[in-house]
């Protein structure tokens, strides 16, 4: 069974509730970004877009193990000014060398996701082996959970090729 590891930074929480589903749903390991310097209010806000347009990278803590010692890291991030979130960007080039095989999944407002994605590539040298993207929309009404589930199964059947993936109703435990 591989090893994955789920690597979230949320800012308003609506990230962090992606990657703790996907978390439970396929029973990974969940590691968090936070920020040395929290944001808030409107100078937080501003801050978040001013990194997104000048790809700054925020001074960070990351509470969670190594990644290199993982089959998998899924990068569960916002989308902030159509680009990748700057703790997110600082966690990517922070650990760049020591990172196995990527997944992106983003949450944004509507647009954004294959800007982050694309700079996930740059920064580590080859594209993600997966990636996804949800509205906030979709994550505040719930309709996301279906889509995440195959996303993540896909993911594991990516690293695990021997894996058989059957649909939940063909499976035992559904009964």
């Amino acid at each position: 069974m591989s090893k994955i590891l789920v690597v979230v930074y949320s800012y308003t929480s609506t990230s962090r509730r992606v990657a703790e589903l996907l978390s439970s749903q396929q029973g990974w390991q969940l590691a968090e970004i936070t920020e040395r310097r929290p944001r808030g209010g409107g100078l937080g806000i501003l801050r978040c877009l001013l990194d997104s347009l000048f790809r700054r990278c925020p001074e960070i803590r990351y509470d969670g193990p190594p990644p290199i010692g993982f089959d998998a890291v899924v990068l569960v991030s916002p989308i902030w000014g159509l680009q990748l979130a700057g703790p997110m960007r600082s966690f990517v080039a922070k650990w760049r060398d020591g990172l196995p095989k990527v997944a992106v999944a983003s949450v944004m407002g509507g647009r954004g996701a294959p800007n982050a994605a694309a700079e996930i590539g740059r920064i580590i040298g080859r594209a993600p082996i997966l990636a996804t993207a949800f509205t906030v929309r979709e994550v505040d009404d719930g309709s996301f959970a279906t889509r995440l589930h195959a996303f993540g199964t896909a993911l594991r059947s990516s690293i695990e090729p021997g894996a058989v993936v059957r649909p939940v109703i063909l499976s035992p435990q559904a009964a």
